[in-house]
């Protein structure tokens, strides 16, 4: 009987530490309705917040229509579409952990549209108007790709050429979509500032809060799979990219204290010729844009350039 009670008790401290490990790491934040998107961070935010602010809002004021899918998991995934003109090729932009759309891709949405793409910028899983509760690090949203692919094609034509993009999460995200059976439609993938794997950003964080990794590492892998309902160690972008099939453009700050350059290194590394990978100094997590503008709109224009003409697809 005291063996049971031990047993019983073990386990209920291991649950307890799962669970809440669960509800640091991958419970989305409750957001009331009408609050505006998240406020960007970081120490080079004040710098260009004037800048910053103006993007969002000139995208908020922007009209679009509604839509969205039913993930593979029974969610209602929503997003947001900008048309430009029909026939046009699509980006679908997919922003970053606890972020939105608005304030991630407040540049890339703006570029996009300026280049002549219909945009679709998607709230991911568990943010924004999607439903869910837990954000899987894109383990799970790879697969929302997919369903965001297919809607375009059957809406807007089987022919219809597509670009995926993505900012921090959404970039590992796209990487991470790399490794599943893409149609030829998919013409390239843009990343900015992805992390390596879900579990490399997870421990990085936790070696800076100076947590026992050793200890809790296990807890929150559990914590995952059993409140989650998702194997935090099922894809990773480092290894979806030694499988893809389409070009693909890393761009990195050098100076990202969240995700760090490395890990962008490390994913080029794996992926070959197919991937190109450019760095900004001075950069730090998501701000190449707006450090250089100019620079950044230029690789945009020539990757994109380059895929839609067929090049670099294997």
């Amino acid at each position: 009987m005291v063996y049971l009670f031990v047993i019983v008790l073990l386990v209920a401290y291991v649950l307890t530490i799962s669970y809440v490990s669960y509800r640091i790491a991958f419970q989305a934040p409750k957001r009331r309705e009408g609050d505006g998107p998240p406020t960007p961070g970081g120490p080079q935010y004040p710098q260009y917040k004037e800048t910053i602010d103006r993007c969002i809002w000139e995208i908020m004021d922007r009209p679009y229509e509604s839509v969205s899918i039913s993930s593979f998991d029974g969610l209602k995934l929503s997003g947001r579409y900008y048309h430009v003109a029909d026939g046009a090729p699509f980006q679908i932009q997919f922003h970053g952990y606890k972020s939105s759309g608005y304030v991630d891709f407040c540049g890339g949405t703006k570029l996009a549209i300026k280049l002549g793409y219909n945009v679709l910028v998607v709230d991911q899983r568990s943010h924004g108007k999607s439903e869910g509760k837990t954000i899987t690090f894109g383990v799970k949203e790879r697969r929302d790709c997919l369903g965001w692919i297919d809607y375009v094609l059957q809406r807007f034509g089987q022919d219809t050429k597509i670009v995926l993009a993505g900012i921090s999460m959404g970039a590992a995200t796209v990487l991470m979509a790399s490794q599943e059976k893409l149609p030829a439609n998919v013409k390239g993938i843009m990343a900015d500032c992805p992390y390596s794997s879900p579990k490399e950003i997870i421990c990085k964080v936790g070696r800076e809060l100076h947590f026992p990794l050793i200890l809790l590492y296990p807890f929150i892998k559990l914590g995952a799979r059993v409140f989650g309902g998702f194997a935090l160690e099922e894809s990773s972008a480092v290894e979806a990219v030694k499988n893809a099939k389409v070009p693909i453009l890393l761009i990195h700050g050098e100076a990202d204290g969240f995700v760090p350059c490395e890990m962008s290194h490390a994913i080029k590394a794996t992926g070959g010729d197919i991937v190109e990978l450019h760095t900004f100094p001075e950069a730090t997590h998501g701000m190449s844009y707006m450090v250089d503008a100019k620079r950044y709109e230029e690789i945009t224009i020539n990757f994109l350039e380059r895929i839609m003409n067929g090049e670099n697809r294997t």
